[in-house]
């Protein structure tokens, strides 16, 4: 069940969705005192109406989420994490209706991440955005688990058909899901390509607005990158934000999508992923309709 929080603010962007989503790089590392200031501040200025949080932490009388992000909002957590408290949540300064998981253990391979799942939750957004599904997906990280990601995206997605059914209502898809733009499982998500006898369609953010730049999230310019685990690393895209398609193209308008943390602040740097913000809208006039 969520955190009960009543959103106290106004509406600052009506008809509008602010998405953001971050790994937050687990607090055991890299100095999170000052990641934390970084952080707390970085997130209020931003004001997003809608969080997904990748490794945070919860338990042992702190949590981080609530920390983060302050009164304002309601969480719902992914139900498992891992022996130290590291996990997933999804956070909305609206309220939240029914909440849904999925797991994601598709195969024996993704035993190491006791937290891979999909957390849905229905956002009570007010008119004109009215009720959507926010969909929290996070499928296995390690390098060379493309069939695993494959599989977590199509059990993802049929959860979430399933969840529509005949409904007209959004769904804003967000998360680090460890894949690039051209791998298999990203492509299902755009559709442009279909995975065990199924097809959907996602319009992906960064891709909306920046359509020939890369993009990374994960990257070497980052120094938290280059002294963590994979110091190799060369530069990925794999932070998403997406909006469910229906047959006539995405329910909600793209209006800008751009990188947050990319940069130190007095030297300290927020974590070892850039996170991603999008601003939606509802359209002026809804896919399938004339002018």
């Amino acid at each position: 069940m969520p955190d009960v929080a009543q959103p106290s603010r106004p509406d600052p962007r009506p008809g509008r969705i602010r998405v953001l989503t971050v790994n937050l790089l687990s607090p055991e590392h890299a100095g999170w005192d000052q990641r934390r200031r970084v952080l707390r501040a970085g997130i209020a200025d931003l004001r997003p109406d809608v969080v997904a949080l990748q490794e945070t932490v919860w338990g042992n009388g702190y949590d981080q989420a609530a920390d983060l992000l302050g009164p304002d909002y309601q969480v719902a957590r992914h139900s498992a994490r891992s022996a130290d408290g590291v996990g997933a949540a999804l956070a909305s300064r609206w309220p939240l209706g029914g909440v849904h998981e999925v797991d994601l253990h598709v195969t024996a391979r993704t035993a190491g991440l006791p937290w891979a799942a999909a957390v849905v939750a229905e956002v009570v957004a007010p008119d004109p955005v009215g009720p959507f599904l926010f969909v929290h997906h996070k499928p296995s990280w390690e390098i060379g688990y493309g069939f695993e990601r494959e599989s977590q995206a199509v059990t993802c997605a049929r959860f979430v058909e399933r969840l529509v059914g005949q409904r007209d209502i959004h769904v804003v898809l967000a998360g680090d899901f460890d894949d690039t733009p051209d791998s298999a499982s990203i492509r299902f998500w755009t559709g442009r390509q279909s995975l065990q006898d199924m097809s959907v369609a996602y319009r992906d953010a960064w891709s909306t607005v920046h359509p020939s730049e890369p993009g990374h999230t994960f990257s070497p310019d980052n120094p938290l990158v280059r002294a963590g685990e994979m110091a190799l690393e060369l530069g990925r895209r794999i932070d998403y934000i997406m909006v469910r398609c229906g047959v006539h193209g995405p329910t909600l308008d793209v209006v800008d999508c751009f990188r947050a943390f990319d940069e130190p602040v007095d030297g300290v740097w927020g974590s070892d992923h850039f996170a991603l913000v999008a601003d939606l809208q509802v359209p002026a006039r809804p896919p399938g309709s004339w002018a």
